[in-house]
């Protein structure tokens, strides 16, 4: 999902003429640990850098180091909290003006799978400002 979700952040950025700079956090929901390191370096072969104001809705519920997580868990679950919770606090105290959101999935597919086939990830994005 990391690939879709950087492929939908860089159409983004071209779309709009931004930058990740211009968001105070560019977040997705659930990458987890692993799909976070790649959504960075993914983005940096694009010629975006957005390792300064980039997470994970994972990675903000989980406590990695005291909970056997392993690759994080439902990202519609884990974008749902952090953003009705966490991320509207940071909005309406004004610690954020713009954030990227970017929600991720996998189509997963018994048939495909079965048959040896990748599984297909989609990224959609929203922008929130205040």
């Amino acid at each position: 999902m990391a690939p879709a979700a950087v492929d939908t952040m860089v159409r983004h950025f071209q779309d709009t003429g931004r930058r990740p700079e211009d968001y105070d956090l560019i977040i997705t929901g659930d990458l987890a640990k692993v799909g976070h390191e790649l959504a960075i370096k993914l983005a940096k072969q694009q010629g975006y850098d957005i390792s300064k104001n980039y997470t994970d809705c994972g990675l903000l519920i989980y406590d990695l180091e005291r909970q056997e997580v392993h690759a994080g868990g439902s990202g519609c679950a884990c974008s749902a909290v952090v953003t009705t919770g966490w991320l509207m606090g940071k909005l309406n105290d004004g610690s954020f003006k713009r954030v990227l959101g970017v929600g991720t999935g996998a189509l997963l597919s018994t048939t495909s799978s079965q048959q040896g086939e990748s599984i297909p990830g989609i990224g959609h994005a929203v922008v929130i400002e205040k």
